[in-house]
């Protein structure tokens, strides 16, 4: 699940970015490692490309920028913006994510929403946490080279116009979540819904409490193991995170508020308020309670409500069905007989029927989890999954579409409104084809506008504003239904392979009687 981060920097040594991300650096510091001479160690792998710098480097291109503006000469002053895009650990091993693949879409992304900015994009193959994570950064000069087509999603000139610094709005931001998206989606790479929060908020202060609170704790855990002193806490926790653990393993089993909030303060002192319709948690060593935004959307009002609903429901019907977050992956069973036809020796054969065994175990396993209990049960099980998945597909392509026009007709009022104050001074040039000749760009995007407006029966313009928050709010939808599509083309996948390994089973089955029954036939004329 692709995430996006943004991150600013006064640093006015505009190579630090550079060396950054080309060299090692201490995690907690953020000095650079040495080795035995003394001097830089290179990161083991990553890639680095650089964008609109000129063919020089990304340093010289931003110093020559500010010279020529005349900009980011103070202390104060932004010099570059950065974006870390980061990847979900499983999209190397399920969807084929490389390293390479992680570049070339960090820089597809960059053309797309950083144009006019010198850029550089590197890829590295783990982040600080050591879970496997490939991850993207994006340095981009805060200023504009050349001047840019505007977008839906910029509100001032100073937004699109040469020479200008990069504003990370409300507005950019949820622009850029949202192409993040679209293009990992595009990509075939797991995502979360980035519009509409997260169920754990981790800000960056968090996250490196963390960090520094585990390091130590692992320091004096050495210590205390070469002491012989028995070691009682590996894994070091944040207060956040010790009140979400909290709160998550009340709410796995309450069925009402009242039974979440008394369970809360009995099992860990942790006293639950609302005010104006949000919930706030207090440990008994605060003073002040903790907003549940502060916390992450799972524990919201609306949110913690909707589990305890849940709850009681399951603890109404009872029900017998086993779920199991990771099931284990069905595969297809190995025609033994073809394999030592076409050559294969003893040894081949005797892995091929405990591979086989297995397969049937967790086949049968699979037929429990869904209720299933006959050949006819799963035909129709199978068709129903399939039909959920092409269902939920068809949602997909047709909100794809309707992202596209979308876009396209967004592109169309922007050009018309920037555009329509040089059709009307056409109108009283004094020379017409003068005018023309030198504003023809321009003229000719308002006249196709114009002329989309008339071929689609649109009379009233809608605001910039309007389209951007309908494509975001499809782009949301759309995520949505690709990942019941995902989930629901993997049940089908599985439950097929189920049916395949069955009717392959049978035919063993069925293959192996006439060979005995041959056999037999022949020891009884002897």
């Amino acid at each position: 699940m692709a995430t996006i981060k943004h991150t600013s920097s006064k640093n006015s040594d505009l190579s630090a970015p550079e060396r950054y991300l080309t060299f090692q650096h201490n995690e907690y510091t953020g000095l650079p490692v040495l080795d035995e001479s003394g001097q830089p160690k290179l990161r083991e792998s990553y890639l680095l490309d650089t964008l609109e710098c000129g063919g020089q480097t990304f340093a010289m291109a931003c110093l020559m920028a500010n010279r020529k503006y005349g900009k980011n000469c103070h202390p104060e002053d932004v010099k570059t913006h950065q974006y870390i895009i980061s990847f979900d650990p499983r999209d190397a091993v399920d969807n084929g994510l490389t390293l390479e693949k992680a570049q070339a879409l960090g820089l597809a992304s960059c053309k797309e929403n950083f144009p006019g900015h010198p850029a550089i994009i590197c890829a590295h193959p783990d982040g600080h946490n050591g879970a496997g994570n490939i991850h993207v950064h994006i340095v981009i000069s805060s200023l504009r080279t050349r001047a840019i087509e505007r977008q839906p999603y910029m509100e001032k000139p100073c937004d699109w116009q040469e020479g200008c610094k990069h504003r990370c709005t409300a507005a950019m931001l949820r622009h850029l979540r949202a192409e993040t998206m679209e293009l990992y989606q595009n990509a075939g790479l797991y995502q979360i819904d980035l519009l509409n929060g997260t169920g754990e908020r981790i800000t960056e202060r968090e996250y490196w409490a963390q960090r520094r609170g585990q390091r130590r704790l692992d320091h004096a855990n050495q210590k205390a193991a070469a002491s012989g002193q028995p070691v009682r806490q590996t894994k070091y926790e944040t207060e956040k995170a010790a009140l979400r653990r909290q709160i998550r393993s009340v709410l796995a089993k309450a069925t009402s508020l009242d039974e979440f909030i008394d369970q809360l303060l009995h099992e860990y002192g942790v006293t639950v308020t609302e005010s104006r319709g949000r919930f706030s948690y207090r440990t008994a060593n605060r003073t002040k309670p903790i907003t549940s935004r502060k916390m992450g959307d799972d524990f919201s009002k609306e949110k913690v409500l909707a589990v305890l609903s849940e709850n009681a429901e399951k603890k109404k019907t009872a029900s017998l069905r086993r779920s199991d977050p990771n099931p284990d992956r069905v595969s297809r069973l190995i025609d033994i007989q073809a394999k030592l036809a076409a050559g294969k020796g003893g040894g081949y054969e005797r892995w091929a029927k405990i591979f086989n065994l297995k397969q049937m175990a967790k086949s049968m396993a699979l037929l429990s989890e869904h209720g299933l209990s006959s050949e006819t049960e799963l035909k129709a099980r199978v068709a129903e999954w399939a039909g959920k998945s092409d269902e939920a597909l068809k949602v997909v392509k047709d909100l794809e579409g309707r992202i596209a026009s979308n876009w396209e007709l967004a592109r169309h009022v922007s050009a018309y409104v920037e555009n329509r104050k040089l059709a009307g001074q056409a109108k009283t040039a004094r020379s017409l084809e003068q005018f023309r000749e030198q504003h023809r760009a321009e003229l000719t995007a308002y006249q196709v506008a114009a002329a989309y407006f008339k071929a689609q029966k649109i009379t009233k313009l809608p605001s910039l504003k309007q389209l951007e928050t309908e494509r975001q709010q499809l782009v949301s939808e759309k995520a949505q239904f690709y990942q019941q599509y995902r989930e629901a083309k993997k049940v089908w996948l599985d439950l097929s392979a189920v049916q395949q390994n069955l009717e392959a089973f049978f035919r063993q089955e069925e293959r192996r009687e006439i060979r005995e029954g041959g056999l037999h036939d022949t020891d009884i004329a002897h």
